[in-house]
């Protein structure tokens, strides 16, 4: 059965006004749509940890620092509903654009520190896009729970912040990187690559691996980055932008994986900008 659709926030209120009445823990499922099982994955986790289930599907402009990324982001909402059914989630909530920034919209929510790095270094105001319309979301859907992909880790630890600083009380929480076969981690940018990008974009985890494997082994961090770019590059990349190994908590940098750690890296492939992370 599919979901009601609402793309008004009195229509949002209104249903979750009833569920609250009852008691009922309401859980959210942020999205740009174009979803894929690792979308779905955080749905299944969702509908296991609440009793009520929304999917928010919005492709956020104030996130995208390239406006032909913006533009080529792809839009698959029927496509989506349908992906959904199954699931029986309770609703899926497609804003309009004047819902979550009406006329004069004036606010921006910014996390400093966690987001001067990796991603916000080359994404110029990506985590302030992030986290304004994700706390617009937190407070639109009054969830108790939120559920992220650890896919984006920068960006789960981001929100996480974002929720705790502003006394927003929602749990968010953290699901694994759903992967495909070969490794490479499922993101809706997939779908840009050809045949050929994704064998090329497939080396990547292994390379991944293979370094994580070296640091648990005590190697220095330096020495192996240099030669998983070269390695990524010899794969068919065209541009490694960075590979980082930082604490899995506070993000900062490491020259040895001698505490809880992630390494991070983030290439081109096939015109298509591809990021992942481990855990080491």
């Amino acid at each position: 059965m599919t979901a009601p659709i609402l793309r008004r926030l009195s229509d949002l209120h209104a249903l979750t006004a009833n569920w609250r009445k009852k008691g009922e823990a309401i859980g959210v499922v942020p999205t740009m749509g174009a979803l894929h099982p690792g979308h779905l994955s955080l749905v299944e986790a969702a509908k296991n940890g609440t009793d009520r289930v929304i999917v928010t599907i919005f492709v956020n402009p104030k996130q995208f620092n390239n406006p032909e990324d913006l533009a080529n982001y792809p839009r698959t909402e029927i496509e989506d509903a349908q992906k959904l059914a199954p699931y029986g989630v309770d609703a899926i909530y497609v804003p309009d654009p004047d819902e979550i920034y009406p006329q004069g919209f004036a606010t921006t929510v910014s996390v400093t520190g966690l987001t001067n790095v990796m991603e916000g270094e080359f994404r110029p105001g990506h985590f302030d896009g992030v986290a304004t319309v994700v706390a617009k979301l937190f407070l639109q859907t009054q969830a108790d729970r939120a559920y992220f992909g650890e896919k984006d880790y920068q960006q789960l630890l981001v929100v996480h912040r974002m929720a705790r600083d502003l006394d927003i009380p929602i749990e968010v929480i953290g699901c694994p990187t759903v992967r495909e076969l070969s490794g490479l981690a499922m993101s809706s940018r997939n779908q840009r690559l050809s045949p050929e990008g994704m064998e090329i974009a497939a080396h990547k985890h292994r390379i991944m691996l293979d370094l994580a494997n070296a640091l648990k082994n005590g190697a220095p961090f330096d020495t192996l980055a240099a030669q998983a770019s070269t390695d990524l590059l010899a794969a068919g990349f065209t541009q490694v932008e960075y590979i980082q190994l930082r604490c899995a908590e506070s993000l900062n940098p490491l020259t040895h994986a001698d505490r809880p750690a992630r390494l991070f890296a983030a290439a081109w492939a096939d015109g298509v900008r591809l990021i992942d992370n481990i855990p080491v």
